[in-house]
């Protein structure tokens, strides 16, 4: 049966078509970019927010974690859920940034951690707190310390139980150790257990890392987590982050004033949140610095208070303790008339003091004086001057500024432990 040609012409036009839509679908796929890969290329760190939620949304650990794959190192950010502001856009009151999450969802609640690190985060992974269980089981059990024997009741009639010691938990254990909340316990304290236990869930996934790179086991992992993106880039995003060296991790959380707004505790960060953000832009870079131990130790930090104001080096202490330096000593320098700040190095780690410098605006560092007397284990001395704002260097000077000391020779210290705290410190 021949066709006509009104027929021969519907058939080659349905060719046409099944050809475009065929080299259309390729051109998609073969389009589609890699948004872990674009990460890496435009920014070289991960950032990953991690939310562990109860079944009523209600957010039981939430963490901002970074990651440089070429040192394997990293830092986590713990984001309080009480941390207070005016929620305009998600909210449009003053409230705890957790009811965001609850209220609006893990999209809206990543932009307002965004508003408040000032990063981009580009993946969100959401995982239930039965699930977190049931991932610590695939994993052989969450290890974590617990100081005292749990034994309390829980509304409805049953009772949270957990042994003491350094113990391995199992699926349910674990839910009870992100749970439970004793009366006598702070906020605090069950912020900062429950940030140890997804340290621990850290370590597991480093522990477990060739298991988790095979794609066919992934899928068991996967299971148990919601993300923003597809499976393979999740995949993608466990593969680089289970290589993490967890010794080295740097923890840190969210400083602020607490005040109380419609019967709620908040709290808000100092500085309008500035001092988050600085602190953030300072861990990126040491986490990406290859050339140093920065990241990889804690630096300990003896703060001097070289003028005749009040409270100078105690308060500067706090700021550098929220940076996740260690403070050795606070005190006071010889002398009160320091015009400018100084950073003295005592390990001759230019890179390190340039971090230091960095955080707090201040580019007057010196080599150690051999004749000074600090503690063995101090690595920088740090003397505010008149120029010191309770925050940064006021003009900060340049690196290259070679007048920086004119008319202050003398950046002697006072003895190790001398006890010379004559009240302005």
């Amino acid at each position: 049966m021949s066709l006509s040609n009104e027929q021969k012409s519907f058939f080659f036009v349905l060719a046409v078509m099944a050809i475009i839509a065929v080299v259309s679908v390729r051109i998609y796929f073969s389009l589609r970019t890699d948004p872990v890969a674009d990460n890496l290329q435009n920014d070289q760190v991960i950032k990953v927010l991690f939310v562990v939620h109860d079944e009523d949304k209600n957010v039981l650990s939430s963490d901002v974690f970074l990651y440089y794959p070429n040192t394997g190192k990293g830092a986590l950010f713990d984001i309080v859920g009480n941390i207070g502001a005016i929620y305009k856009k998600s909210l449009g009151r003053v409230d705890r940034i957790d009811a965001v999450y609850k209220e609006k969802g893990v999209a809206v609640y990543k932009e307002e951690v965004e508003a408040l690190t000032d990063l981009t985060i580009p993946f969100a992974i959401e995982i239930a707190a039965e699930n977190f269980g049931h991932l610590a089981d695939l994993m052989g059990g969450l290890r974590v310390f617990i100081p005292s024997p749990v034994d309390a009741a829980v509304p409805g009639g049953s009772r949270w139980l957990l042994p003491s010691g350094a113990v391995t938990l199992d699926g349910d254990k674990v839910q009870t150790y992100l749970s439970y909340k004793l009366e006598d316990e702070e906020d605090s304290e069950q912020e900062s257990r429950r940030q140890g236990a997804f340290i621990a869930f850290l370590s597991l996934l480093h522990e477990n890392r060739h298991k988790i790179a095979d794609k066919k086991n992934f899928s068991y992992y996967q299971r148990f987590m919601t993300a923003n993106v597809e499976d393979k880039w999740m995949y993608e995003i466990f593969r680089l982050i289970c290589n993490i060296d967890t010794d080295t991790l740097t923890l840190q959380t969210v400083i602020g004033s607490s005040r109380v707004v419609d019967g709620k505790v908040l709290l808000f960060p100092y500085q309008n949140g500035q001092l988050i953000k600085d602190v953030i832009k300072q861990k990126i870079r040491m986490l990406v610095n290859e050339n140093t131990d920065a990241g990889k130790r804690v630096y300990v930090v003896e703060v001097l208070n070289g003028t005749s104001k009040q409270g100078l080096a105690r308060n500067a202490s706090f700021l550098l303790q929220n940076a996740g330096y260690n403070i050795q000593q606070v005190g006071n320098a010889s002398k009160t008339d320091y015009a400018h700040t100084v950073i003295i190095n005592h390990i001759g780690d230019d890179l390190a003091a340039e971090a230091l410098g960095d955080f707090i605006n201040c580019y007057n560092v010196i080599g150690d004086d051999e004749d000074s007397a600090v503690a063995e284990d101090v690595d920088f001395t740090l003397i505010l001057g008149d120029d010191w704002d309770g925050r940064y260097v006021r003009g900060g000077f340049g690196k290259n500024d070679s007048d920086v000391f004119a008319g202050q020779t003398d950046v002697s210290v006072p003895d190790a432990g001398s006890g010379d705290m004559r009240g302005q410190e």
